[in-house]
This record gives structure tokens, sequence and C-alpha cells, in this order.
């Protein structure tokens, strides 16, 4: 796998754990949040963060998607 590909399976599976969800729940909330393409387009400066703080920039993400 790619670099991309395992950050994208870290924050899924960072996002899952946190909020004690299902791989099938958490996969759901990413796609129909567009949360896959939020995490291709800023790559760059999310992989360089702590998995506490991607957790907490993803929920932001989602919230904001919301409002």
């Amino acid at each position: 796998m790619d670099r991309n590909i395992d950050f994208t399976v870290f924050c899924l599976e960072s996002y899952k754990n946190a909020h004690h969800l299902t791989g099938k729940a958490a996969f759901k909330v990413f796609n129909e949040n567009k949360v896959f393409d939020y995490i291709k387009s800023f790559y760059d400066v999310l992989h360089s963060t702590g998995q506490g703080y991607i957790v907490e920039d993803i929920d932001l993400y989602i919230n904001s998607r919301h409002n």
C-alpha cells in the first residue's frame, strides 16, 4: 500500500476507536460526509499531526458540513 492509503486507514481506525464504532459504522460516516476526500485533500497537513488532533479535526469537518 502507498502512504496515502495507509494514512487513510489510520484515520478511519483512529476515528472508529475514538467514537467506539464498528468499522462498518465508521466507514459509513466517512462516506456520507466525504471524509475520504477531505483526508486526501489535506494529507500534507494532517499526516504531520497527532492521532488526537486528526480525530478532532475530522469531527470539526463533519460538524461543519451539517451547519
